[in-house]
């Protein structure tokens, strides 16, 4: 496939329009990717004919995480007030959902990640202090970095997704070194925090099929279970990383020795 074709079949950009909201539908384990950007008006999350429902949620479980400015989102008349990188876990079954900024001059960016749920659980609220914080890496890896583990077990009671942020320190390049597979959940990256001007180099593929594409801040790439997840960027950066499938179980993975790439 030519970059262009990987880019057509992977990547969700734009994700975020100012006034608008961006849904995509995939076929990796049919996870729904979104992004909304309220300005002077909130904006109410639809259903769609690929859903098949009366409402988003009801067949399917929410995670929302802020990367913008404080903002709000009203889950069937509860209000959740949404500061910078604070995540918010939608249950199955919930039928009104709406996001909103505080001010239409510095607006939330709200970046959704959907997967189908099997039961109903409980919205959950988690603030980023509240998150699961795990150091790794090293600075002479040029992978120093903290994990935000907000929708997780034993955080939020979610069917299948897990979700949060992974934020390099300066003078780390690299995220997931070295890269993996998990044949039994599908992985979806977005890359932020750093400038328009630079970018990540995103790896996937198979092993021994490696592609890179260059990703710009704010766009959302889908990792089927049999594509490796890795990347380099031109700075330090952040990205949400969100993953659905078999288990819930963060560490399990299969790790593959930069050395056998190609």
């Amino acid at each position: 496939m030519t970059n262009q074709e990987l880019r057509e079949a992977f990547l969700t950009e734009p994700l975020f329009v100012p006034g608008e909201l961006s849904l995509t539908y995939t076929d990796v384990d049919r996870a729904v990717i979104g992004g909304a950007m309220p300005a002077e008006s909130p904006i109410e999350l639809p259903t769609h004919k690929e859903l098949a429902a009366d409402y988003f949620c009801e067949r399917r479980e929410l995670g929302i995480i802020n990367i913008g400015g404080k903002g709000a989102v009203n889950v069937d008349g509860t209000h959740y007030t949404m500061a910078q990188k604070d995540s918010l876990y939608v249950s199955r079954g919930s039928k009104v959902v709406i996001l909103s900024s505080d001010d239409a001059n510095k607006p939330a960016k709200f970046y959704m990640v959907s997967y189908p749920a099997h039961r109903v659980t409980k919205t959950v609220h988690v603030p980023k202090v509240d998150a699961k914080h795990i150091e790794l890496g090293s600075q002479e890896t040029s992978n120093e970095r903290t994990i935000f583990q907000s929708i997780r077990p034993g955080i939020v009671d979610s069917c299948q997704l897990v979700m949060g942020i992974t934020e390099l320190k300066t003078g780390s390049v690299w995220n997931t070194k070295p890269p993996h597979t998990h044949f039994r959940r599908t992985e979806i990256y977005m890359y932020f925090d750093l400038d328009q001007s630079e970018r990540v180099f995103h790896m996937l593929g198979e092993p021994k099929e490696v592609k890179t594409l260059p990703l710009a801040p704010e766009v959302a790439i889908a990792s089927p279970s049999w594509s490796i997840h890795s990347g380099v960027g031109t700075t330090n950066y952040s990205f949400i990383w969100a993953m659905g499938g078999e288990n819930q179980e963060f560490d399990d993975m299969d790790h593959i020795e930069i050395a056998a790439l190609s």
